[in-house]
């Protein structure tokens, strides 16, 4: 992206009533922002879904002006600037209708061929939940994901510090631009971040700190993302709307359940009760479900048994697959009469002892 480039597409950026997806169907109608910021306005109110209150504000010369401002902090701090239509933009992101035009970056960023999971949560999360989040991220470690997250209190800052512990790369999604950050005491781990990952946003350096922000940020959370893990949330909270949000992308979603006498537990428990996200009870499950798969050299060394010991249950699953070969979940279920949940823990249970093994399309054969 040249610089002239750059300096169109903020400036068409910074149009008031003109969002990521309005901005889009322009750039896409004209060829480029600067096209669009040269074109005539009878023309433009000829584009579908675009009006004149849309464009009441796009000629007005201050925003070029804004535009060169925000380039001279770009240069200044070395901020790396991805346009939604360059080959470095975020693949999960471009499948996004309001994913933004431009990203901001500092790091080292990398996002080619990796497991992207975002980990979202309380702030105020309990110490039970900060346990099971360090774990989730130790046990997903071998398969090597990027760990996102918002930098914020609690379930935030806790799954960043446990992907640089396990030397993961993680990317921190900021509500601000990066010429701050918040809140100030986690700027400790900035430099931290830095090395093992990054910090995305899409908001300028004179962008006011707005709590309506942290809701925008979450779009990006969930873009970014293969799937969505919320450990802890109350019955209302940023961690549900990014799981709504992630989907309205149909990413995955997993929550953590609680008692229900817990208050933090509400929402991940309303969130499996209305089957909008997957139970997370191990952080196994992740992986199991996503059907991601390690290399051979950091599978862990399973000694071969030449009797296992089975219960009724996978008997039954072992004996229709040894008959029938390859077969979906749904399909095992209904064929040896046992509810899915049953058989989807009894399958995991069954690879861990090196019994049967997951195939892609969710199928699954004895080893």
């Amino acid at each position: 992206m040249t610089e002239n480039d750059l300096l169109y597409t903020l400036a068409l950026q910074h149009v008031p009533n003109i969002g990521d997806i309005i901005a889009k169907r322009l750039i896409s109608h004209c060829g480029s922002a600067e096209a669009v910021l040269k074109e005539k306005k009878q023309n433009l109110l000829k584009i579908n879904g675009i009006g004149t209150v849309v464009l009441s504000d796009l000629y007005e010369s201050h925003h070029l002006k804004e535009a060169e401002k925000e380039i001279e902090f770009i240069k200044t701090n070395n901020i790396k600037v991805t346009y939604f239509k360059g080959n470095s933009y975020p693949e999960k992101l471009k499948h996004c209708i309001d994913a933004p035009i431009l990203l901001f970056e500092t790091g080292n960023v990398n996002l080619e061929n990796q497991h992207i999971i975002s980990i979202v949560g309380a702030r105020k999360i309990t110490t039970s939940g900060m346990a099971f989040c360090e774990d989730v991220v130790e046990k997903l470690a071998p398969y090597n994901p990027i760990i996102v997250s918002g930098f914020a209190y609690g379930t935030d800052i806790t799954a960043h510090k446990a992907a640089i512990k396990n030397n993961l790369q993680t990317i921190g999604c900021l509500a601000h631009g990066l010429n701050t950050i918040y809140p100030k005491v986690h700027k400790k781990y900035m430099v931290d971040v830095e090395k093992n990952g990054g910090f995305l946003s899409d908001f300028w350096s004179t962008d006011t700190f707005d709590k309506n922000n942290f809701l925008k940020r979450n779009r990006i959370i969930a873009g970014l993302s293969e799937a969505t893990i919320v450990i802890e949330s109350a019955e209302k909270g940023g961690s549900l709307v990014t799981a709504d949000i992630a989907n309205s992308y149909n990413r995955d979603v997993f929550a953590v359940p609680g008692r229900t006498t817990d208050s933090q537990s509400v929402g991940c428990n309303n969130l499996i009760k209305h089957q909008k996200a997957h139970m997370l009870t191990t952080p196994l499950d992740v992986p199991y479900i996503l059907n991601w798969k390690l290399e051979d050299d950091k599978k862990p060394a399973i000694q071969k048994k030449l009797f296992v010991e089975l219960d009724t249950t996978e008997k039954a699953i072992y004996n229709y697959l040894k008959e029938n070969e390859k077969q979906q979940l749904d399909v095992i279920a209904i064929n040896c009469s046992l509810p899915i949940f049953k058989v989807s823990s009894t399958l995991l249970n069954m690879e861990l002892k090196g019994i049967i093994r997951p195939l892609p399309g969710k199928l699954f054969e004895v080893v």
